[in-house]
């Protein structure tokens, strides 16, 4: 369970990166699959070409943010659909990563990676392994926390709530969705280079349905914690990771078929979505809600009901401000 643990908060760092898109930004990236790989390719040839692994897992987040500035050129400046533009982008990443890796799988197994001295410490596979891990992934949200609370970052939290309104304010939403973007895919792809050294190899398929496993993530976590803070969503998107984990490693430990893995991943997704509408995770208490039950969409005084079913005040963007 504790490698289950581990792996789940190393996938944190992927779910913060859906997090901003698909709740922030209020777009629906699909390049995240082909990015993810990007990032493993990467930092796995640079490890395997005897450069330093902190050093190949920015060069893997590197390939990510062009990756998802690309997808942000598309749809911003060619008027592509913002489906389709994540579509194309993670079409072209798999020719692209074929010719970056060399071949479809690159091993690790005898290489000098981030968590060779966790391992030589006898620290991997142990509550100290997923301390440190828990430790850094939080670090890099509060980080995201503060980023979202700065002005640049109040207009990306406009511009996913309402686009034509900031545009009028002379704010250029054009430049909030191609950074978004490419900090989303960012943070995706250092989570491959990442997962690839954890794991021991790269493989091209590694980030296939990966948009669905961030979903579930993000969407089960704030399920459980709620998102009216910053702070509480970013939280909650970190948990959802590990949650998300724990339920695969609970699956395949009953003796389920690993074949049926993306079938529980749609299911846990479908569920966190439609139990807050009919009402029965809102019975549950929540971090920074007291154990207060909220009231129904409809009782709101301006409310919006989001995808999760959690009523949105009309004033987001500042409430969010008082993170």
């Amino acid at each position: 369970m504790i490698g289950a643990v581990e792996l789940g908060v190393i996938y944190g760092v992927m779910a913060l990166g859906v997090y901003l898109t698909f709740r922030v930004l209020n777009f629906a990236d699909l390049t995240v699959d082909g990015s993810f790989t990007s990032g493993a390719g990467v930092g796995a040839s640079m490890v395997l070409a005897g450069q330093d692994p902190a050093l190949a897992t920015l060069a893997g987040a590197g390939a990510g943010l062009v990756a998802g500035a690309i997808t942000g050129l598309l749809h911003t400046k060619g008027g592509i659909d913002g489906l389709l533009s994540g579509i194309l982008t993670m079409i072209a990443l798999w020719s692209i990563n074929l010719r970056i890796m060399g071949k479809a799988n690159l091993p690790l197994l005898r290489q000098d990676t981030l968590f060779t001295p966790l391992r030589e410490a006898d620290l991997l596979g142990t509550w100290g392994s997923v301390a440190i891990l828990a430790a850094c992934v939080l670090v890099l949200g509060a980080a995201v926390v503060w980023f979202l609370s700065t002005d640049l970052g109040l207009a990306i939290q406009a511009t996913g709530d309402n686009g034509p309104m900031v545009r009028s304010l002379g704010v250029s939403t054009d430049f909030t969705t191609i950074l978004t973007l490419a900090l989303s895919n960012g943070f995706v792809a250092a989570c491959g280079a990442l997962v690839a050294q954890y794991q021991g190899f790269a493989d091209i398929s590694m980030g296939i349905g990966l948009i669905l496993v961030g979903l579930a993530s993000v969407i089960l976590g704030q399920a459980l914690l709620g998102r009216r803070r910053v702070w509480q969503a970013v939280l909650a998107a970190v948990v959802g990771a590990v949650v998300y984990r724990l339920i695969i490693f609970a699956a395949l430990w009953v003796g389920l078929d690993p074949n049926d893995v993306r079938a529980v991943t749609a299911v846990l997704v479908v569920l966190a979505l439609l139990l807050p509408r009919w009402g029965l995770l809102r019975r549950l208490p929540r971090l920074g809600r007291s154990g207060r039950v909220e009231p129904p969409p409809a009782a709101a005084a301006s409310p919006a009901a989001d995808s999760a079913g959690d009523p949105v005040p009309a004033a987001a963007a500042s409430e969010r401000k008082g993170v």
